[in-house]
């Protein structure tokens, strides 16, 4: 039943263009991991996006660009991504598609592992929003940062939330399914932050960074 809902909301609020259908192709012709964000889940990110007035934003995991194109597309005239790809192949051809698409002067592909580059960026909140979809064992880490960079009132947007229904899963201890639940416990307990999760695609937390008086 889920799948027919969300592939009727697809069908009017989540159509790809040709420049996303693109991006879909080379991952399949690619041998990529069938892991990109479903449309109805970057639909739903571009309006959150629009919705805070994000202008800039920092990505996690770029993969092909295809949830890169459709972030950049809800930012308004000068907005800018930066998107974090640890495959130096992936990274390139990330590029390459992101220029077809038209968008390649808006976004910011750097290559190097996550934790690293968070870590490197300077704090004081330079980034509006932040959209995590890299592996899970990293997920306490990578929250860590985003209190960090994230300006008072930014956005965060964390794919997989729901992990495929494992963290429902008593039976389920694996690292990444730790890390997804510690995530969520995290966010939920933290005054510093205001969330929840969207039962869409595979879940996606959704938070924003409190001010200093938890504004």
């Amino acid at each position: 039943m889920k799948d027919a809902v969300e592939g009727w909301i697809e069908g009017h609020f989540a159509q790809e263009d040709e420049s996303l259908r693109a991006i879909r192709r080379e991952m399949t012709e690619g041998g990529y991991p069938e892991i990109q964000l479903p449309p109805i889940t970057a639909r739903t990110l571009q309006l959150l996006l629009r919705l805070v007035g994000a202008r800039r934003v920092l990505e996690v995991g770029t993969l092909a660009g295809y949830s890169a194109l459709w972030i950049v597309r809800a930012l308004p005239p000068g907005g800018t991504l930066t998107t974090v790809e640890r495959s130096p192949e992936r990274a390139a051809k990330a590029r390459q598609l992101l220029a077809e698409a038209g968008v390649g002067d808006r976004v910011e592909v750097v290559e190097g592992e996550a934790a690293a580059v968070l870590a490197g960026i300077a704090g004081g909140g330079p980034f509006d929003a932040l959209f995590l979809d890299a592996d899970k064992e990293g997920l306490p880490g990578y929250l860590d940062q985003a209190a960090r960079i994230l300006a008072p009132g930014g956005l965060l947007l964390v794919d997989n939330a729901l992990w495929k229904g494992r963290v429902l899963d008593p039976e389920a201890r694996d690292e990444a399914t730790e890390a997804v639940r510690a995530m969520a416990r995290k966010i939920a307990a933290d005054p510093g932050w205001d969330g929840s999760i969207l039962p869409t695609g595979d879940g996606l937390l959704v938070a924003l960074r409190r001010g200093p008086e938890g504004d």
